[in-house]
């Protein structure tokens, strides 16, 4: 008797998002108790970056309440100059986001690469975070992280703000007193543990801890040499140890107008930043992988269980841990399409108008531009058209070929 050739269950893109209505790409971040990778949809041939969340990890470290809140927060965000969360779902290893997807790395990247950036860059970038910034702290959102490894630049060289694993949400009549962030970009408010509200986003890196309490505040001799005598002044007022008087932080919503008239934006056109319209003084180079390699080689060689999409297991969540219990009850399913909102990714494309067909439907509305990818010196790495697989080894001789340029490590 042959054997019997068992076909692949059929993809139901109607149902809840997992992980079987993906293609799973390149790894190119790794962070404390997870990875992230490129993944492409194969109904609608869009790119994501997948963050995937081990879950015995995430109890271990006790940050199970975190992951919650960051998925959480993440469902009220959508703005253009923020990673935003498209799907969110989990299996019985992993919690997942699947987040827009930006190809121009990380500030850290570039600023160790280049070792500075010219002011109106930095002016630029200061500008597209403010407007984030802005839209985060009118929801009641302060993100306690800011630093260069979590702004993201897209292909085009927009900056978006990224990583909420910290991030919480706040209130004018209570004071939140947390030490939390990276201790270089601390405002001197958290220090002090007296209390503190959004005002400490707009701070600006200063040193540690005795410099950001204590120390004057201090400039190179040759820095008007380097930069604009408006931008030292805007500097010194992100700079100010008073929450009161520090640039961007009057309340209502008068901070951010404060900022738009300060004299070093003049040359920014606030009308159409929102839009992108405007192009963006630095590019990222596109024929450059700006990650490290080392991700990808170790999820080959090293991983004892690589990812892969698989059918959840019939279980009595009763039976599990109090922390597995309440990641399996509280990250729920996030599908955007469902959310009537609008995707700043790419930037001219309305999501409400993109329906969820059969797998034997057409793909999508939205037409799929080809790109070219950069393996980074990986010759033999499959992601040309014609080597494409699904996790079933199927090939995907329809799926358009990708652009990998500029990953950064933690971000997505």
């Amino acid at each position: 008797m042959g054997a019997v050739c068992c076909r692949p269950q059929p993809i139901d893109f109607d149902g809840d998002v997992n992980l079987f209505h993906f293609i799973l790409l390149r790894c190119v971040g790794k962070g404390a108790f997870g990875k992230v990778r490129v993944v492409q949809h194969k109904q609608t041939r869009d790119l994501y970056a997948l963050k995937y969340i081990n879950k015995a990890k995430c109890v271990k470290m006790k940050a199970v309440a975190n992951i919650i809140q960051e998925r959480r927060l993440l469902e009220e965000i959508d703005h253009p100059f923020v990673v935003n969360m498209r799907y969110a779902f989990q299996d019985d290893e992993n919690c997942f986001f699947v987040l827009d997807l930006m190809l121009g790395g990380d500030l850290r990247f570039h600023l160790e690469r280049l070792g500075s950036l010219p002011e109106d860059v930095v002016r630029f970038y200061i500008a597209e975070i403010g407007s984030a910034l802005s839209f985060l702290h009118e929801h009641r959102i302060i993100h306690r992280d800011l630093k260069p490894d979590n702004i993201l630049l897209d292909e085009r060289g927009h900056a978006h703000i990224t990583d909420f694993n910290i991030a919480v949400h706040y209130s004018e009549r209570r004071l939140l007193t947390g030490v939390a962030g990276s201790m270089a970009y601390m405002a001197p408010e958290i220090l002090a543990k007296r209390g503190y509200t959004y005002t400490i986003d707009w701070w600006t890196n200063s040193d540690l801890t005795h410099s950001i309490s204590k120390d004057a505040l201090r400039f190179p001799e040759d820095a008007e040499s380097k930069c604009s005598r408006a931008g030292i002044q805007a500097l010194k007022g992100f700079l100010d140890r008073d929450p009161t008087r520090r640039l961007a932080c009057k309340p209502n919503g008068e901070g951010f107008l404060e900022l738009k008239s300060h004299p070093w934006f003049s040359t920014i056109d606030w009308d159409t930043l929102d839009t992108k319209e405007q192009t963006a003084p630095f590019i990222p180079d596109s024929k450059k992988a700006n990650f490290d390699a080392s991700h990808e080689l170790e999820e080959l060689l090293l991983e004892d269980n690589p990812l892969r999409a698989r059918q959840r297991k019939e279980r009595d969540i009763t039976s599990l841990s109090a922390e597995m219990r309440q990641m399996e009850e509280q990250f729920t399913p996030y599908d955007f399409k469902n959310m009537q909102r609008r995707s700043y990714y790419p930037q001219t494309q309305i999501i409400s108008t993109v329906t969820a067909t059969s797998s034997t439907g057409p793909a999508s509305s939205r037409p799929v531009t080809p790109m070219t990818i950069a393996n980074d010196g990986a010759q033999d790495y499959p992601f040309n058209q014609k080597q494409m697989l699904d996790e079933n080894g199927q090939r995907i001789s329809d799926a358009p070929v990708v652009e990998m340029a500029d990953m950064s490590e933690k971000g997505q």
